[in-house]
């Protein structure tokens, strides 16, 4: 008979290896995916850990491959793991983990860039942005090819507190190459500073957990991997709609071995770029010769806060972009030197 008071955990069931499931349905992993299988479930079983808290909690796992974090996750006890995976070779194998965790998992068949998550958990489980964040959780080895277009889309989805954050502040737990992980937490100065640095810091709180080797994965990525936690913030530090912020810092790092008043000039159209960007630093009391590395998020504030002024003033300004107006010129000076050629053959 079992001690009173103690709890029973959970386990899967004897299952085959995630080698042998490999090699069962003759999984190989796809370079034009970026994919590579961590076989290691010491490894696994830490990405796990990092998560926190999963015992009787809602998870979703990206790109799940052939489950080695899969296993993990279902051995911390979790209420229930929807599994997004993409590729159709991995399904056999994740319903074998299905069948040994019945009722407790939900296998899509779909890309992570385009599934809605708004939905994808119990009503009950939503939590006020205030309260301590919902027995939810986002884990994922991330392919690197989306990987930065997904943490993208989902620190836009903690701005709005839409998708996996209508529930409140969902934690997550990705994988990054190390360059990536590195960005992501980087601090003000350091030379790994960037876009991804102000974007994912003045939403959320982000730690870069442990580093993984690279000799770990099957077959061997050229880079390490960073493990990195998201807490959305109670507050994120700049109060402006999500593309005004990532306008704005795209534009400094735009030039991010000049000063940032570079970066600041292509925010405005080519006859007023000047002096409206001289402005603008003058009214943010933000150092023109700064580099973009330099700037804190509370410099970034305040530009965010002086160009949203300056937008509201002029309607057509948060509409300008560089990048076509470059587009533009240099379409119309090939379309100028094609005429003279023209011209010279008559």
């Amino acid at each position: 008979m079992a001690a009173s008071g103690k709890v029973a955990t959970f386990r899967l069931p004897p299952l085959p290896t995630i080698g042998e499931i490999i090699k069962l349905f003759n999984l190989r992993a796809q370079r034009q995916l970026s994919q590579n299988f961590l076989l290691d479930l010491r490894l696994t079983d830490k990405i796990a850990r990092q998560a926190g808290k999963l015992k009787g909690a809602y998870v979703c796992e990206v790109g799940p491959g052939p489950g080695g974090i899969t296993r993990s996750i279902l051995n911390a006890g979790v209420a229930e793991l929807l599994l997004v995976e993409k590729d159709p070779r991995f399904i056999p194998g994740l319903e074998l983990l299905s069948e040994a965790a019945p009722g407790r998992v939900r296998i899509v068949l779909g890309d992570i860039l385009a599934y809605k998550l708004d939905q994808a958990f119990p009503d009950h489980l939503v939590k006020n942005w205030e309260d301590d964040p919902p027995d939810i959780h986002i884990i994922g080895n991330l392919p690197f090819s989306v990987s930065i277009p997904l943490i993208i889309k989902w620190l836009e989805n903690v701005s709005k507190r839409d998708g996996p954050f209508r529930y409140g502040r969902t934690q997550m737990t990705l994988t990054f190459q190390k360059e990536i992980g590195e960005r992501l937490v980087a601090s003000t100065g350091a030379k790994q500073r960037s876009r991804l640095s102000i974007l994912s810091q003045y939403l959320c709180t982000v730690q870069n957990r442990f580093t993984i080797p690279g000799r770990a994965f099957v077959p061997k990525p050229e880079v390490d991997v960073s493990i990195v936690h998201f807490t959305p913030l109670v507050h994120p530090k700049i109060e402006q709609p999500f593309k005004l912020v990532e306008k704005v810092v795209q534009s400094v790092f735009q030039f991010r071995r000049k000063h940032c008043h570079h970066g600041i000039r292509i925010l405005f159209p080519e006859a007023q770029r000047l002096e409206k960007a001289k402005q603008m630093l003058m009214l943010a009391d933000v150092d023109p010769t700064l580099y973009p590395t330099q700037l804190s998020v509370f410099h970034f504030k305040s530009l965010c806060d002086v160009y949203r002024e300056m937008c509201d003033e002029d309607p057509n300004l948060f509409a300008y972009n560089y990048r076509e107006e470059l587009r533009e010129k240099k379409k119309h000076k090939t379309s100028k030197y094609n005429r003279t050629e023209d011209d010279n053959l008559l």
